[in-house]
């Protein structure tokens, strides 16, 4: 396959992207492990990034399908819709990162692709029905993290309640080992498919896919080994935005957050839905936290982290079109 130079820059951007998400959301899989103290922050981000890449050889490429082919129809699509719609989720991305708030990579890509869709060619280039899930999702997927953690937190203190906290702690701490890495490899099964499908959604588009739209295993695999390295990188403002300005946290609270988190992004998975595991994690984060009374929740913090959710595709869309108007008139549509 010979690629165009545009076209593999293009690519090469969609990757830069998949760094910076693997970057921004490294406090999806550490926050917690690390706010506990159970691991220390770099053998954290290894084992981290570690089962992000693992994610390529368990999981199929349902989500990454679902971004190439449900979100705008593939035939509006242009080299410079994909352009417009990277470089306005890369600059929330770094916008939100500098400022600690951690909202959803995910959704800043899908806001971009339907900002720079819609400013090619209008209302009829969005495909409504997936569209519709994925904002739905964006209060289902942290409402249902919120309520999983509470009830997987209650049933744990029911059975642990009658020993004391360091007692039962000893055991979590190495629990939270192995919950930790199930939610990298959630994040990394979910995360590195939406690169995948826009990748793939791009080649497909400018003719170098063949007549069926497919994911090609050269781009789930760079797409897993950016996003790892990302990870790897650590985005420490968000970190301790989720490890401690929520609730305060223990190695039983975080097992609990991450194994009910992981079950319900490894289903939207499975699922072919693409959620945020930034609203997950979060969600469940919360719902550890309101076990011991709501107030220790500080609810104040998670308003903002809410506020940021809600904008974020409106705001990538928005920079999305305006780069796309930008882009057409100096490079063509």
């Amino acid at each position: 396959m010979f690629l165009d130079p545009f076209i593999l820059s293009i690519i090469a951007a969609a990757f830069l992207f998949d760094f910076l998400n693997g970057f921004h959301d490294a406090a999806n899989s550490i926050a917690t492990v690390v706010s506990t103290r159970v691991l220390a922050p770099i053998t954290a981000v290894g084992m981290a990034a570690l089962f992000n890449f693992v994610a390529l050889f368990v999981f199929q490429t349902g989500v990454a399908s679902t971004i190439g082919k449900g979100i705008v129809r593939a035939d509006t699509v242009t080299p410079i819709v994909v352009l417009a719609a990277l470089i306005s989720a890369i600059i929330w991305l770094l916008v939100t990162w500098w400022f600690g708030l951690p909202i959803s990579s995910s959704h800043s890509l899908i806001g971009g692709l339907i900002g720079a869709a819609f400013a090619k060619a209008g209302i009829g280039a969005l495909l409504s029905g997936k569209i519709e899930v994925v904002v739905v999702f964006i209060f289902i997927s942290p409402v249902a993290g919120t309520v999983a953690a509470f009830l997987l937190m209650s049933m744990i203190i029911r059975l642990f309640g009658h020993q004391s906290a360091t007692h039962a702690n000893r055991y979590f701490r190495r629990l939270q080992i192995i919950s930790a890495s199930l939610y990298s490899l959630s994040h990394g099964g979910n995360d590195a498919q939406k690169t995948m499908g826009i990748v793939a959604l791009l080649l497909f588009s400018s003719g170098n896919l063949g007549p069926e739209f497919y994911v090609p295993f050269w781009v789930a695999m760079l797409a897993h080994l950016a996003i790892a390295l990302g990870t790897l990188s650590g985005g420490w403002r968000i970190v301790r935005t989720m490890g401690g300005k929520i609730t305060k946290l223990d190695p039983m609270h975080g097992f609990a957050a991450e194994t009910a988190g992981s079950s319900i992004v490894i289903s939207s998975t499975i699922l072919g839905v693409p959620v945020s595991t930034t609203h997950v994690i979060a969600g469940s984060i919360i719902g550890v936290g309101a076990t011991r009374r709501l107030s220790a929740v500080r609810w104040g913090v998670a308003r903002r982290i809410v506020w940021s959710w809600v904008i974020t595709i409106p705001i990538a869309a928005g920079v999305a079109a305006l780069i796309y108007w930008v882009a057409s008139l100096f490079l063509g549509a």
